[in-house]
């Protein structure tokens, strides 16, 4: 009986690059396919693996929030993602913030180490063949034409989509900070981990009214704007109404001023963004306005008004797949067995949860190839619940891309306590335990992985 072929992986994004470790730590072959630098996207500026686009990317880190937990669960099977972000990480109060050059430098740094992975600057325009063996497509959101148009021949239908956007980055020196204070919400965190920019009443509206009234860039006309809720442009915000923002990415509660002791009308926070505090992002401002608009308009924040933009936030397209009518809960294709889909292509929202996929599919195959069936993570764990979203949902349903919840997490308790804060820490507990059965489950026969 002859090698099995390697794994191809197409895509090094989070998913990609946590399946490729999880396959390789059980010593099988991968390929991963990454076709930047050769070809580029809208969103990515490096050729690294795992190219974040905003340092938050990774949100709350308390075990108690439904990400913070699935963290906890990634780090109990040895995630690659989740130990390269804790390395690079930078202050932001109980969120994981990191540098993300020097994170992506770092999990870049650890594939290619690594002599089971093969990491080939190819980009792949079709599905790779069945004389490739298992093919994971973890190309991500930002899926090139030629390789979105062949997932849609696969699968038989019109691709789903949503609009994504990106906040901008403004360079350190290019601010005044005496018009700012530092202080995180409500105490968490120290030190400098948020720069905040105070505005009256009437600063407040005026902002809103250049923001309304900026012109942005244009949805495609064959394309119309769906958005994802979790991160709207600030400008769609805005048209909601005046007070929206104050109650959003604006709000003022757990700010106080120290200066006056009490909370501006308007916040609009600086996270920084990276190790040496060069620069600074703004937190919450996704945005789709014009290169120009976004100069004169973000300028008018107290202490940006002569702000040097290291990047300008950006929209750009988002696709993702029914996955509930495709996939069952290992990412696997019904009908094609052979395929699996990682990342937030599969209709899962956020960085920390595009990675678990991938964790979860590496895991998944590295079984197959070891000569068995894998056994499902439980739906008590946050992996598992994100696996129920993208397999369980009934297909004539509508399917959105969400974020890991406690409300996905299946809750086996006869008779729930009302105190919430007790009855997640329950959540909280059964879910690591569950996740450390199954880590012991599915371990292979012969011995320890390195």
């Amino acid at each position: 009986m002859g090698t099995p072929a390697p794994v191809t992986i197409v895509g090094a994004g989070l998913a990609g690059s946590e399946c490729a470790w999880q396959l390789a730590r059980r010593g099988h072959r991968v390929r991963l396919l990454e076709m930047r630098p050769r070809v580029t996207t809208s969103a990515h500026q490096t050729d690294r693996c795992a190219e974040l686009v905003c340092s938050n990317s990774f949100r709350s880190d308390n075990p108690r929030n439904a990400v913070g937990l699935l963290k906890r669960e990634m780090e109990a099977l040895d995630s690659l993602v989740i130990r390269c972000a804790r390395a690079a990480a930078v202050p932001a109060g109980d969120a994981l913030a990191m540098d993300r050059n020097v994170f992506a430098g770092l999990v870049t740094e650890a594939l290619s180490a690594r002599p089971e992975i093969d990491l080939v600057r190819e980009e792949a325009r079709a599905i790779p063949p069945p004389s490739d063996g298992f093919v994971v497509l973890a190309t991500g959101p930002l899926t090139s034409p030629a390789l979105d148009r062949a997932i849609g021949e696969l699968l038989g239908t019109e691709d789903l989509y949503f609009y994504d956007s990106m906040a901008p980055i403004v360079e350190a020196s290019s601010l005044d900070f005496s018009k700012m204070y530092a202080l995180s919400r409500y105490g968490k965190g120290a030190g400098e981990d948020y720069w905040n920019c105070p505005m009256t009443r009437d600063e407040y509206e005026a902002f809103v009214a250049a923001l309304l009234s900026g012109e942005t860039v244009p949805v495609k006309d064959f394309e119309k704007g769906v958005y994802f809720e979790g991160c709207l442009p600030i400008e769609v915000m805005a048209e909601r109404g005046v007070e929206t923002l104050r109650h959003g990415p604006m709000k003022p509660m757990g700010l106080p001023d120290p200066r006056t002791g009490k909370n501006p009308w308007a916040v609009v926070q600086l996270r920084q963004d990276d190790l040496a505090k060069e620069h600074y992002n703004l937190v919450g401002f996704q945005t789709k306005l014009k290169i120009p608009e976004q100069q004169r308009v973000f300028r008018r924040i107290p202490g940006l008004e002569n702000a040097v933009f290291a990047r300008y936030g950006m929209l750009h397209r988002n696709t993702y797949i029914h996955a509930p009518a495709h996939l069952d809960r290992f990412f696997r294709m019904r009908k094609e067995p052979r395929i699996f889909f990682a990342g937030q292509i599969t209709g899962v929202e956020g960085y920390v949860e595009s990675a678990a996929t991938g964790l979860a599919v590496g895991l998944a195959i590295a079984q197959l190839l070891e000569g068995r069936e894998p056994v499902p993570a439980p739906y008590t764990s946050a992996i598992g619940s994100l696996a129920r979203h993208c397999s369980e949902r009934p297909p004539s349903e509508k399917f959105e891309p969400m974020n890991v919840t406690f409300g996905l997490i299946e809750d086996t308790s006869h008779s729930p306590v009302r105190d919430k804060q007790v009855r997640r820490q329950q959540m909280v507990d059964r879910a690591l335990a569950a996740i450390a059965a199954w880590k012991a489950g599915i371990a292979p026969a012969a011995a320890a992985a390195v």
